[in-house]
């Protein structure tokens, strides 16, 4: 059935009944739009906030403080929060110049939202995560806690779990990323064949039809990709996958520990049974 628990620890995760025990994984996304609705029924720190940052403020303790400063702290330079000189520990940040097209936006503690970074609607943003300068989210996106969305990475109708990391020019649509996954500079996710038609699965010689027409990857737990590697529509690996540097996997499931490497100027595919 190409279930969630085949792909992610969720014991952990915030939002885990955005997936079902008994359906297949890419259904998360088809009730993604309304799982992101739900929070924004009763009223939420950044309603009525929309348009150009232009005085950096602080999401804290539920209201927004504009009387603040944003710095590097500490010894790996963390953008932290400050009020009257003293650090605000647990502010979420989101710098002059950002750009909020609507106000369907609500970030978790400790998160900064960089410079340039421009989000639609409705996007939810976990704890201690990191939105960098240039960063383009389109709307309908979930990201859970100690995240990553890097310089010049668009992020569109997706869901990352905990740790997931696309750090840098990366492009991510209508796929999900499981915990601690990396997407190394460059990686793009493909969500939209050339070929017009719904995205088929590949499986044990079994075809199974997603019924959708836009499918990204989904990357289990921990599974890394390459400078410039680049995924079909529809390729879903299991957790601790590698694909590596300038490769393109193709659609169609993989288990656990597949590796995706070039080899003579062709694609090696080792599963665990093999040896790379």
């Amino acid at each position: 059935m190409l279930v969630a628990g085949d792909f992610f620890n969720l014991r952990e995760f915030a939002h885990r009944d955005i997936f079902s025990e008994d359906e297949a994984v890419w259904t998360a996304l088809d009730r993604l739009p309304g799982y992101l609705g739900s929070f924004f029924r009763a009223p939420w720190p950044l309603a009525g906030i929309t348009g150009q940052v232009h005085k950096s403020l602080a999401v804290y303790d539920g209201q927004i403080l504009e009387d603040i400063e944003v710095k590097p702290c500490g010894p790996k330079g963390s953008i932290r929060i400050l009020r009257g000189g003293k650090v605000l520990e647990g502010a979420a940040g989101i710098m002059a110049g950002a750009c909020l097209l609507d106000d369907n936006i609500l970030i978790g503690p400790g998160t900064i939202v960089e410079p340039g970074v421009f989000i639609k609607g409705p996007v939810v943003i976990g704890s201690d995560t990191e939105i960098r300068q240039g960063a383009y989210i389109r709307g309908d996106c979930l990201v859970g806690d100690h995240c990553v969305v890097g310089h010049t990475t668009e992020l569109k109708g997706s869901i990352m779990l905990d740790g997931a990391k696309a750090g840098h020019f990366a492009y991510v649509g209508d796929s999900i990323l499981g915990n601690d996954v990396n997407l190394g500079a460059g990686t793009k996710l493909a969500n939209l064949k050339m070929i017009p038609g719904q995205i088929v699965i590949r499986k044990d010689k079994k075809r199974i039809n997603t019924g959708r027409r836009k499918l990204g990857a989904i990357l289990g737990d921990r599974t890394q990709t390459g400078c410039n590697a680049v995924t079909s529509p529809g390729t879903l690996t299991g957790p601790d996958a590698v694909i590596y540097p300038g490769v393109c996997a193709p659609s169609g499931y993989y288990p656990a520990k597949t590796y995706f490497m070039p080899s003579h100027g062709t694609l090696k595919i080792f599963t665990p049974n093999q040896s790379p």
